[in-house]
């Protein structure tokens, strides 16, 4: 009895309390005292105990942390509560592969010793970075963004999401090690991320921009329902003439209903207004086109000339329909179910006197697809509609991933949320003023432009990739050299 729990309760257990380490609980050491322990549970085990561990770490904190996925199934995407506790598990079922596989290969390829130590956070990365991209990706709990608020944050200018990660996870295998040299170089990241994060990579330009973000609060039962639809244009509209600010940012799909049928006038007040601020109004709404692809868009209309952005990065299930799950999808209660996808490679828009590097809610989790708008940019935009995941963790999760694209880039961010949560966050990632969520409200401040390129902007994921690549590498040749 006493094996099967080490084996299958000690890492659930561990998994879960991960979860603690990351928004809104922000307790950012936890999750390097749980990755230490699952570490020492598999510094002795077999390939197949170490697979076992993994995964169920893996369902541990991605059943813990991710847990709003049931709420968007059953409260807003209309399935029934069995079929959605279902669809959640075997969902994060799934997921935990990825820490499975990561264990078991570290395991594999190095049998015991210091070698395995140096082997599994390079893996745990390596397949971070996987589960970052494969099936469309689903980086949500990757073990950086809990440390946003903490010091190895100083490293994500330079390496981002995934090389903090890797401090993070070296730091983990370095409490195991015992060894003193271990210990100490990796106890010198943390000092090392801190004065990291005293260095300014961008510089400020131009006058800080007036901004007003609004937060709708229309709740997602009711936001495409054609009684309620009257309301939410007005309401709209009074908060956007009642703005002085330059630059004025509504939320994702802000208006339910496709350009062509939103009534001229009504644009033309908002654009007419912003104009007479000097500056623009972005909104989010869904256009479509011949042919009858539609997208989810952002606008731009004001004293600049009219910008675009078409979301790029798509939800699976929520905004496309993968091959094969047709069935699940005409279940659920979703409106514009299968959206078009935008050019990958979308420059700024400009508005507000500023070059604004765009994106629409989920698109953040991918901070190496943020970038080549980013070097062009002085602030980064986010609009969002957290509204289909509830009172959950979902939204100050979001929050957090937010802060790391801001880390990464050196730019402040706009962040434009349906019920929330609306922030202003400077280019540390740290949140300037933000508005309480589920409340109907404007967020007024200011923001400030910002130009250079950090390393990370620069190089991307290659440079992280290269060197869990050289730490892989260096443990497969101690191991093979030590068995021979």
């Amino acid at each position: 009895m006493l094996p099967a729990l080490r084996v299958w309760l000690s890492p659930l257990l561990l998994g879960a309390l991960t979860v603690v380490g990351f928004a809104p609980f922000e307790l950012w050491f936890v999750p390097l005292l749980t990755l230490a322990a699952l570490f020492a549970l598999n510094r002795a085990a077999t390939p197949r105990a170490a697979f076992v561990s993994g995964w169920m770490f893996g369902l541990g904190l991605f059943g813990a942390g991710v847990s709003w996925v049931f709420v968007s199934l059953s409260l807003y995407g209309g399935l029934s509560a069995p079929l959605a506790f279902v669809a959640t598990a075997l969902f994060c079922a799934f997921i935990a592969l990825f820490p499975a596989l990561a264990l078991y290969g570290a395991v594999r390829l190095a049998p015991a010793g210091g070698a395995r130590l140096l082997l599994l956070p390079a893996a745990w990365v390596a397949m971070e970075w996987v589960r970052g991209w494969v099936f469309t990706g689903f980086p949500w709990l990757t073990l950086s963004y809990a440390h946003t608020p903490g010091p190895l944050a100083g490293f994500a200018p330079l390496l981002g999401v995934y090389g903090v990660s890797l401090m993070a996870a070296l730091l983990s295998a370095a409490l195991v090690s015992r060894r003193p040299n271990w210990m100490t170089a990796a106890i010198l990241l943390l000092p090392a991320g801190h004065f990291l994060l005293q260095v300014s990579w961008t510089q400020l330009i131009g006058a800080p921009v007036s901004v007003a973000l609004l937060q709708g609060n229309v709740p997602q039962a009711m936001k495409f329902q054609p009684e309620r639809l009257s309301q939410t244009l007005n309401d709209y509209r009074r908060d956007v003439l009642a703005s002085r600010a330059r630059l004025i940012v509504l939320p994702e799909t802000a208006l339910p209903l496709f350009r062509a049928e939103v009534p001229p006038d009504y644009l033309d007040s908002l654009a007419q207004h912003a104009r007479a601020q000097g500056g623009d109004v972005l909104l989010g709404l869904p256009e479509s086109e011949a042919g009858g692809a539609y997208y989810n868009s952002l606008i731009s209309l004001g004293a600049s000339p009219e910008g675009r952005y078409r979301k790029h990065h798509l939800v699976p299930f929520g905004e496309f329909v993968p091959p094969g799950f047709r069935w699940l999808v005409d279940q659920m209660q979703i409106p514009l179910g299968d959206f078009a996808r935008g050019a990958p490679d979308q420059p700024p828009i400009a508005a507000g006197g500023q070059q604004l590097a765009v994106n629409v809610c989920y698109e953040d989790a991918f901070g190496e697809e943020r970038i080549t708008a980013a070097r062009h940019a002085t602030l980064l935009v986010n609009v969002s509609n957290d509204a289909w995941f509830g009172n959950s963790l979902s939204p100050r999760q979001h929050l957090q991933i937010g802060a790391m694209r801001s880390l990464e880039t050196g730019r402040w961010q706009l962040r434009a949320n349906n019920t929330g949560i609306t922030a202003i966050l400077d280019a540390s990632g740290r949140a300037r003023a933000e508005l309480p969520p589920f409340t109907q409200a404007t967020l007024t401040g200011t923001a400030q432009g910002m130009t250079g390129i950090t390393p990370y902007m620069r190089w991307g994921n290659a440079a992280v990739l290269l060197i869990i690549a050289s730490l892989a590498s260096t443990a497969i040749f101690i191991s093979r050299k030590v068995s021979v």
